[in-house]
């Protein structure tokens, strides 16, 4: 079997494993948990890991979505959400954020996670095939097309109208609401 040490230059692959985890499971404790994971367990087989069926970083993506998966298996509700204080004024981020949350949210598992796998994980077509034992070029069909019905849901949803402000004075009782 030719391999090479495939945890010679950890660095970027920490930030890809970490990356690909936050966008999965959202940033802190639970990204760091599964990255930490995927590493212990990258270290234990690293014994196996053949260069001639991909690159370290497809490998350690590998396992990282099992970490993830398994981390979003056994996700307990929070009773309360944490709080965090961001650094400076982050409303625009913030509702960026939200709505693109939202329009992940909307689409199929498989278009998220090819998302997740390109974007979170910043691999390249070529490696998310290799991952998936697909062909490059079915991804990037898959993915172009998973980016479209993005745009879409995002357009969509830029297009509803925001409720309008119920005027002072008028008092509204939840029957009438809609």
């Amino acid at each position: 079997m030719f391999s090479r040490d495939p945890l010679a230059n950890p660095e970027p692959l920490i930030r890809r494993v970490y990356a690909y985890a936050a966008y999965r499971l959202g940033d802190g404790p639970d990204a760091e948990d599964a990255t930490s994971e995927a590493f212990e367990r990258a270290l234990r087989y690293r014994d196996s890991f053949d260069s001639r069926k991909g690159e370290p970083a497809a490998w350690l993506i590998g396992i990282a979505r099992r970490c993830v998966d398994d981390a979003l298996a056994s996700r307990v509700p929070l009773a309360e959400p944490v709080d965090v204080e961001a650094p400076g004024d982050l409303e625009e981020e913030t509702l960026t954020r939200l709505e693109l949350g939202r329009a992940l949210a909307a689409l199929g598992g498989q278009d998220r996670e090819l998302v997740a796998l390109r974007y979170g994980a910043d691999l390249s077509a070529r490696q998310i095939g290799e991952l998936l034992e697909t062909r490059t070029n079915t991804i990037e069909v898959a993915l172009h097309r998973a980016l479209e019905r993005l745009r879409r849901q995002i357009a969509r949803e830029q297009s509803i109208p925001p409720p309008r402000p119920i005027p002072e004075g008028v008092r509204v009782s939840a029957e009438r609401a809609v």
